[in-house]
């Protein structure tokens, strides 16, 4: 019965995600805490919803050659996560699908249990890695495009970790974040007055935190400072000051800061294996929209930041837009050069005059970085 009622959660989940565009990591737990389920079956509800979120095209494709007609969104979302448990899970056929069967309507039951059977029989994958890794193909064409310096398969390489649950990873302070984000945060190495311009939730803020520094955290969504405050106090960082502000215009003195920390909203194209709907939910055409802001929050960070003072823009994305291309518009603005003396050793791989971090190397987060001090006069 445990195994019906899990399932029917995951439908349900999975039919909201995808018909009223819910967030499964907002979802899911609400799901559950109001559930009665058992600690097993919980778990079991997070790896289907999550699995067959990120999986959907493969998932589709291993059901659409056996369904002869349209079906109403919980039935599409039964078939999914049946053809989930049956393909990646590797759930034996009989408890993934008569589990699955029982948890839908009376009226779908024979039509799922008929298609569900002929994919554990005769369900395959095709070789086209957009289908068989689960992406659209936009995005598995342009890393493969911008990617390709680094070596033919580095981009499926990257798409294949954003398939594997991302890690945990908890600092001394308590607070959970990719080594990746702690990463960048080392590359802040002023001490002084640094501002964080896009701070929230205050993950890197908190880190940058310490003996001779004054960390202003700004982000423009009131709810997100809120947050923000929060993991300020769960984490002791006392010399974090957080504020609403506007990063493009943040009401600051200029020349107040000795760095600017510029951690800046992009595609998230590098972080995919933590947000299992972000890869459906982002569009090509957002691209353009985020590096021009990209480009106007290190203006106002070069305005921020002192002569002779430092500025670290990083993006958890592996775009050559939202990384080379600004770096180029910072070059032809000439204010910002790069920092000398900044370090991007291993895990980091050359990219162009910054840095990045591949998924597959050292099982982080995706992410890009660039290091620059504020020239003199």
């Amino acid at each position: 019965m445990s195994g019906v009622q899990s399932r029917r959660v995951a439908i349900d989940a999975l039919t909201r995600i995808d018909q009223s565009g819910a967030y499964a990591n907002l979802l899911v737990p609400e799901m559950l805490a109001s559930s009665s389920l058992e600690e097993r079956d919980r778990r079991f509800v997070t790896e289907v919803v999550y699995g067959t979120t990120r999986m959907r095209r493969a998932c589709d494709a291993l059901v659409e050659p056996f369904l002869l007609r349209a079906v109403d969104p919980v039935v599409r979302s039964a078939l999914r996560a049946g053809a989930y448990q049956l393909h990646f899970m590797e759930v034996p056929a009989h408890a993934a699908v008569s589990a699955t069967v029982g948890a839908v309507p009376k009226r779908a039951r024979g039509f799922v249990n008929a298609i569900l059977r002929r994919v554990a029989d005769q369900g395959q994958l095709s070789d086209d890695p957009a289908i068989r890794m689960s992406y659209p193909d936009w995005i598995v064409g342009l890393l493969e495009h911008d990617l390709a310096p680094l070596g033919p398969a580095t981009a499926h390489e990257a798409l294949a970790r954003m398939n594997q649950p991302a890690s945990v990873t908890v600092r001394a302070d308590g607070y959970r974040q990719d080594v990746g984000s702690q990463l960048v945060s080392q590359l802040v190495t002023e001490t002084g007055v640094i501002v964080d311009l896009c701070a929230a939730p205050g993950g890197k803020a908190t880190a940058l935190a310490g003996p001779g520094r004054f960390v202003v955290a700004a982000d423009v969504r009131a709810r997100r400072v809120e947050l923000m405050q929060e993991n300020i106090r769960s984490t002791g960082a006392v010399d974090v000051v957080p504020m609403v502000s506007d990063g493009c215009g943040p009401g600051l003195k200029a020349g107040c800061a000795d760095a600017v920390l510029v951690d800046a909203p992009c595609s998230g194209l590098g972080a995919l294996r933590r947000r299992p709907d972000a890869r459906w939910r982002i569009d090509e055409e957002a691209i353009a929209r985020l590096t021009a802001l990209q480009v106007a929050l290190l203006s106002s960070a070069t305005q921020l930041v002192r002569p002779g003072g430092q500025v670290v823009y990083s993006v958890c994305t592996l775009t050559a837009a939202e990384t080379l291309d600004v770096d180029a518009a910072v070059a032809a603005e000439g204010a910002l050069v790069p920092d000398e003396v900044a370090s991007f050793s291993a895990p980091w791989v050359p990219w162009g005059r910054g840095g990045l971090l591949l998924p597959q190397t050292a099982d982080t987060d995706g992410m890009a970085a660039l290091v620059y001090r504020r020239e003199h006069g």
